[in-house]
C-alpha cells in the first residue's frame, strides 16, 4: 500500500535505554485483514451479488475497469469495515486486501490501463459517487452517471435474502415495525423539523424479522410515523407467502402503528397484529380498579407491582370494530404507569400477562438493531442533496448490515461472540493487522502473531467452511 508521508521517521518516548522510532516502511500491511471472513460469507450466500443484480449498468463495457458489482461491493465492504465517507476511498483504493474482498484479479493494481492509475486497484470517490448521483431516467446516452438503481428490486432483495438464509420455513414469524429519526444538518430535499425529536431530520421506516432487516424506507419527517406501512407490510407478506404459504405472521409495533388502515388490512389478510395503544380517559377508567390494586400492592411491599386486565374496546369514531385490548396497571416508585396494547391474538393463545410481557415487550430488541445500523454502519450518513441519493446510502448501509448479520448467524454461532454487536465484531474480528504479499500463484496474508482473538477467528472460519453455499434462487 502506497502512503505519502512528509515525515520519514517518528521519534517517540524512549523505552529505558532504547530509542523508539517508527516509519511507514512496513510494506503492504492492511488493518482490515479480518474482512476475509466477510468475503467468505459473500462466497457462501451471494448477498452482494444479489444486491448488485438490482442495478442496471448502461456504461460501455469496453471502457469499464470497475464493474457495477465491484463498485457496490467496494462500498458495502468499506462500510462494514468502518469507512463511512466516500473520501476514504481515495486512500482505500491502494489497499490490496479490500481489492481481494471486492474480487479484483489484480489486487496491486499494476495492470491498470492508465499509468497514473497503476498501484490503485480500486475505484476512487468520484467513480463511486456516480452510484448515488445517477438519475432515475439515465440510460446509455447519459454522459457520466448511468448506473441505475432499480428501487423495486432492491426492496425485494432484502426479503428474498431473508428467505434464502432460512431454507426451512418456521411455523411463525414476527415482523417488527418502527420509525426513527435520521438527523440532517444541511438543506437536503425532504428534511423537515420534527417536534418530537426537536430537530430537522428524515423519518425512515424499518421492518425487521428478528435480527434480519426486511425494509429500510427513507421518508420525509412531515408525515405520520405509520405512513406507508400498509404498502410495505403487504409487499413483504406477499413475498414471504409465495415461499412459505403456511407460515403464521404477526405484525408488531408501538402505538404509532395502531392505525385503522393497518389493522383492517391485517384482519382481512390473515395476519395477526400486536400494537401499543395510546392511553386516554376512557381506557384509564376501564383500568381504574386494577390501577388501585397495583397501588395497594406497591404500598404493602415497596416493590413495583403489575396487574393486568383483558377486555374488549372500540373507539367512538376511528375503529370499525370491537377489538381485544390488554391493559397493564403498573405502580412504580415514581407513580402509576398504565399501558395498553391491542391485538387479534385470542386469550386462549396468550393470556394478558404473556401477551404483554413476553410478546409485546420483546419488540424492544428491534430498537437495538436500528441502533446497530445507525451507530455502527452509518445509516444516518444521509448528507446528499436528494432523497434518492440518500435512500441509496441507506440501502448500502442496510446491505452491510445484512452481510454482518449473516456472519453473526452462520459464523459466530457457538462462539463467545454469538450475540456481539456489529461494532464489536468489527473491532475484534475484522480490524486485524496483516502483511499482504502477492505472487504469481498466490496471495499470502500474514496475520499478527499477537492477535488476541485467534481462537475465535479460527472457530468462525470453521463455521463458515461448513456452511453449504446457497443456490442462485435462494
Amino acid at each position: 500500500m502506497t502512503t505519502d508521508c512528509n515525515t520519514p521517521e517518528f521519534a517517540f518516548q524512549g523505552l529505558g535505554s532504547r530509542a523508539v522510532t517508527a516509519r511507514f516502511d512496513g510494506g503492504a500491511i492492511t488493518s482490515d485483514a479480518g474482512g476475509l471472513l466477510l468475503r467468505e460469507v459473500e462466497a457462501k450466500t451471494g448477498i452482494l451479488r444479489r444486491f448488485a443484480a438490482c442495478f442496471t449498468d448502461h456504461r460501455d463495457p469496453e471502457r469499464v475497469e470497475h464493474t457495477a458489482g465491484e463498485l457496490i461491493a467496494q462500498r458495502v465492504f468499506a462500510l462494514a469495515l468502518g469507512y463511512e465517507d466516500l473520501n476514504d476511498h481515495d486512500t482505500l483504493r491502494h489497499d490490496p486486501l479490500l481489492a481481494i474482498l471486492v474480487g479484483k484479479a489484480d489486487p496491486t493494481g499494476q495492470d491498470r490501463r492508465r499509468i497514473e492509475d497503476r498501484g490503485k486497484s480500486l475505484a476512487g470517490k468520484s467513480t463511486l459517487n456516480r452510484l448515488e448521483l445517477t438519475p432515475v431516467g439515465a440510460d446509455e446516452k447519459s454522459r457520466y452517471k448511468k448506473i441505475v438503481a432499480r428501487h423495486h428490486d432492491i426492496d425485494s432483495f432484502f426479503v428474498e435474502t431473508f428467505l434464502a438464509l432460512h431454507p426451512k420455513p418456521p411455523q411463525e414469524i414476527v415482523l417488527d415495525l418502527d420509525a426513527t429519526d435520521d438527523p440532517v444538518h444541511g438543506h437536503q430535499l425532504g428534511r423537515f423539523f420534527h417536534g418530537y425529536y426537536d430537530g430537522y431530520c428524515y423519518l425512515p421506516l424499518y421492518i425487521f424479522c428478528g435480527e434480519h432487516l426486511l425494509s429500510a424506507k427513507l421518508r420525509p419527517a412531515d408525515i405520520d410515523g405509520a405512513a406507508g406501512s400498509v404498502k410495505q407490510v403487504a409487499r413483504i407478506v406477499e413475498q414471504i407467502r409465495l415461499r412459505w404459504p403456511d407460515v403464521r405472521i404477526i405484525v408488531r409495533g408501538d402505538s404509532g402503528f395502531c392505525r385503522e388502515p393497518l389493522m383492517c388490512w391485517c384482519e382481512a389478510n390473515r395476519v395477526h397484529y400486536l400494537f401499543g395503544l395510546a392511553k386516554n380517559a376512557r381506557l384509564l377508567r376501564v383500568l381504574g380498579k386494577e390501577l388501585h390494586e397495583a397501588k395497594l400492592q406497591f404500598e404493602a411491599t415497596g416493590q413495583p407491582s403489575r396487574v393486568f386486565k383483558d377486555f374488549t374496546y372500540q373507539t367512538r369514531k376511528s375503529w370499525s370494530r370491537v377489538r381485544r385490548v390488554v391493559g397493564k396497571a403498573e405502580h412504580l416508585a415514581k407513580g402509576s404507569n398504565p399501558r395498553f396494547v391491542v391485538t387479534t391474538l385470542s386469550p386462549e393463545e396468550l393470556d394478558a400477562r404473556a401477551l404483554y410481557e413476553d410478546l409485546y415487550c420483546a419488540r424492544g430488541e428491534m430498537e437495538n438493531r436500528i441502533k446497530e445500523q445507525q451507530l455502527c454502519l452509518f445509516a444516518d450518513r444521509t448528507s446528499c442533496a436528494t432523497m434518492r441519493a440518500n435512500q441509496l446510502r441507506l440501502w448500502l448501509s442496510s446491505a452491510a448490515y445484512t452481510l454482518l448479520a449473516a456472519l453473526r448467524q452462520f459464523g459466530l454461532q457457538g462462539t463467545e461472540m454469538a450475540q456481539a454487536r456489529c461494532d464489536t465484531i468489527r473491532l475484534k474480528l475484522l480490524k486485524l493487522g496483516a502483511l499482504v504479499r502477492t505472487t504469481v500463484r498466490r496471495v499470502w496474508i500474514s496475520f499478527s502473531e499477537s492477535c488476541p482473538y485467534q481462537r475465535v477467528f479460527a472457530q468462525v472460519y470453521e463455521n463458515l467452511r461448513r456452511r453449504l453455499p446457497l443456490t442462485a434462487s435462494g
